[in-house]
């Protein structure tokens, strides 16, 4: 088992930025790629970013490129998303999860589960 604490999300005015943070602990020697998804109320959960433990390969949903940035620290068994230029459609609440497997853009491709942090964007 894996398990996963978001933390970091808050409220923050239009244009601002946040830093998530996703502390893992357990058997994370089986974690192959690590990721961020987000639900806003009465969507559903949608790809945000992703990226690989070994060689930190990087992922991202077109509609956060260039906006946000996923890094990992191993030693720390922490992954970050750092969140610039925040706009109101990225209020949601932001999941962070762990795979086994190379295929990172479906929820069903992660194997756990954090359990959300909440991110407000104001306009």
């Amino acid at each position: 088992q894996v398990q996963l604490v978001e933390s970091g999300g808050g409220l923050v005015q239009a244009g601002g930025s946040l830093r998530l943070s996703c502390a893992a602990s357990g058997r994370t020697f089986s974690v192959v790629t690590m990721g961020w998804f987000r639900q806003a109320p009465g969507k559903e959960r949608e790809f945000v970013a992703a990226i690989t433990w070994s060689g930190g390969s990087t992922y991202y949903a077109d509609s956060v490129k260039g906006r946000f940035t996923i890094s990992r620290d191993n030693p720390k068994n922490t992954v970050y998303l750092q969140m610039n230029s925040l706009k109101p459609e990225d209020t949601a609440v932001y999941y962070c999860a762990a795979t086994r497997g190379s295929y990172v853009r479906g929820t069903s491709d992660y194997d756990y589960w954090g359990q959300g942090t909440q991110v407000t964007v104001s306009s």
